[in-house]
């Protein structure tokens, strides 16, 4: 099967619009969670995700905190007040929708998906090789997809000599998959490695490819839909510079 691999859409409409054009037809869509937060459109990005066919989406910190299962305070300002802009305009049914999505670790054939981290769901960051070593002890299947950081990249385990190596994977390239591996699509809304395209990721079950992918997209015009909200001007600037 041909699996599209989202996460961290932040409410970047025109971003996840740009990701499933440029990705075709797809078997199954598996989204890892952050569809709001940061950015100007939560309810038109809500209701795009419940239109994608075959789709399993777990949530992600942001999801979990405008639905009101963890506090708003603990996140930085500037995101707080996405948040609470975010939990006055969603709808009821796309905020019934979110509460009825899980948080947890899912198994799906060979593939864990989990937002944050195998150890914690929500909150870990798989930032480098120590990291995602400790997390290695927390799943089983062949690989682990993750999302949370905003970055795409690969952490892949030598069962041999124990060591986790930090893999550079390019947009456009075919990783052959062999166990362990803990890779990350990249975000969709609000990329972090310098590249403000879209970032999503195609996994194919058969030959277990896993190829990351960019989509460019109007950066502009989500931008003025941020500052007409009266959202933080820093969620603005960064999605055009992918920081």
């Amino acid at each position: 099967m041909r699996i599209l691999v989202i996460s961290d859409i932040h409410a970047n409409y025109t971003a996840l619009e740009a990701v499933l054009n440029d990705a075709g037809t797809v078997d199954e869509t598996w989204c890892l969670g952050d569809i709001v937060g940061y950015g100007p459109d939560p309810n038109a990005t809500v209701e795009l995700v419940r239109e994608i066919p075959n789709l399993t989406c777990i949530l992600g910190n942001h999801d979990v905190a405008v639905t009101g299962q963890i506090p708003l305070d603990v996140f930085n300002g500037e995101a707080r007040r996405t948040l609470e802009y975010h939990e006055k305009v969603l709808t009821a049914d796309n905020m019934d929708y979110l509460r009825s999505l899980p948080s947890n670790l899912m198994v799906l054939g060979e593939a864990s998906i989990v937002h944050g981290s195998p150890r914690d769901s929500v909150w870990e960051y798989i930032l480098n090789t120590l990291s995602a070593r400790l997390n290695f002890d927390h799943f089983t299947t062949p690989w682990c997809f993750v999302g949370h950081s905003h970055l795409q990249c690969m952490f892949q385990l030598d069962t041999q000599t124990d060591r986790v190596h930090l893999t550079p994977i390019r947009a456009g390239e075919h990783v052959i998959l062999r166990p362990r591996v803990i890779l990350n699509p990249g975000s969709v809304g609000q990329p972090r490695d310098r590249d403000p395209r879209a970032a999503y990721a195609i996994y194919d079950t058969e030959s277990y490819v896993w190829e990351p992918r960019r989509a460019a997209y109007n950066i502009s015009e989500v931008q003025k839909r941020i500052r007409e909200a009266g959202l933080p001007e820093k969620h603005a600037i960064r999605i055009a510079e992918g920081w």
